[in-house]
């Protein structure tokens, strides 16, 4: 078959020492929320490709196996599981680092479980930026990667482009997310009551970004990266057209009609989406936090902030709070 706009590519990285329960257990799941899918009438959200990957003898890697095969491969998401073994060694990192970045040039999602995260640390794409991983490997990753901030204290991190979650067996939780993500609050709702699974992260209210990054305009796809990573703090129309290599109107008129969104909207989303966050696992105060995403009025990013949300930032800091206890 080929791949229509109709279905959506996830890959597992079957690397060596892989979670076996966690590569199939998502392929699984995902499998779970195609069959409701059909059973809901719910055929306006594509089905999900599950693809595995791994080396062959030459080291190249391959797809092992494909639920829809036959056709050409386009990854939206690349999923690297956990591990049972102890971290994973440089040389291993290594082996993956390159096809790990092509992926994410090409506007894929890379998500990790656990010590999943050392292999996109390792490739550079979360320098500067923050992660999750199981609290037992917090340690290491911080000093292995002294530029990612290491945030162990969440259970996942949406971080627009990269996921990242923390305990061995959040492969359910994330699996779950991203059928949120896909398919939708309904279908994601319905594959954790079917499973007879509590989900950990369901997402507030506003609270999570998901950008589109599979339009094929490379250099808008750069300044997004650029942004992702930046906390798009400090950037306007000029700087962002000069990542793209374009004229300011060209790159106006790229982006919004690869996005969706206009510049200064998609950077809004970027703030707003790591200043709920820090309202959730924070005790910062709003006015430190809003001085924290980036802006110097925080008047202003009250007004964002409801904007995007539709709650004041103590609303939703009180609602999030509440679903937790």
């Amino acid at each position: 078959m080929t791949q229509g706009c109709d279905t959506l590519e996830i890959g597992l990285l079957v690397y060596p020492g892989a979670q076996a329960a966690a590569v199939h257990g998502l392929t699984d799941l995902f499998a779970i929320a195609n069959r409701l899918r059909h059973e809901l009438g719910a055929l306006e959200r594509p089905e999900l490709r599950i693809s595995h990957w791994s080396e062959t003898a030459g080291q190249q890697l391959t797809a092992v196996f494909d639920s829809h095969p036959g056709g050409h491969h386009r990854l939206r998401v690349m999923i690297i599981p956990p591990s049972l073994t102890q971290t994973p060694s440089p040389e291993l990192l290594e082996r993956y680092r390159q096809d790990l970045c092509q992926w994410h040039r090409n506007g894929a999602l890379l998500v990790s479980v656990c010590v999943g995260v050392f292999f996109i640390a390792a490739s550079g794409l979360l320098d500067g930026r923050p992660a999750t991983t199981h609290w037992n490997f917090a340690q290491s990753l911080a000093e292995r990667f002294p530029a990612v901030r290491v945030e162990a204290n969440l259970p996942l991190l949406d971080d627009g482009d990269i996921i990242t979650s923390a305990g061995l067996m959040a492969w359910t939780d994330l699996g779950l997310r991203l059928v949120e993500r896909y398919l939708g609050e309904t279908l994601a709702a319905e594959t954790a009551r079917f499973l007879a699974v509590k989900r950990v992260s369901g997402s507030a209210p506003g609270s999570v970004f998901s950008p589109r990054l599979d339009h094929g305009d490379e250099a808008v796809l750069k300044v997004q990266h650029w942004l992702q990573s930046s906390g798009a703090r400090d950037v306007n129309l000029k700087v962002m057209a000069d990542c793209a290599g374009l004229e300011s109107r060209t790159f106006l008129r790229r982006f919004r009609s690869a996005t969706g969104l206009k510049p200064t909207e998609y950077c809004q989303q970027v703030r707003v989406g790591r200043a709920c966050r820090m309202l959730e696992f924070t005790n910062r105060s709003i006015d430190q936090i809003a001085w924290g995403v980036g802006y110097q009025d925080p008047g202003a990013f009250r007004k964002v902030f409801h904007k995007v949300t539709g709650l004041a930032p103590s609303d939703y800091r009180r609602r999030v709070a509440g679903s937790i206890g």
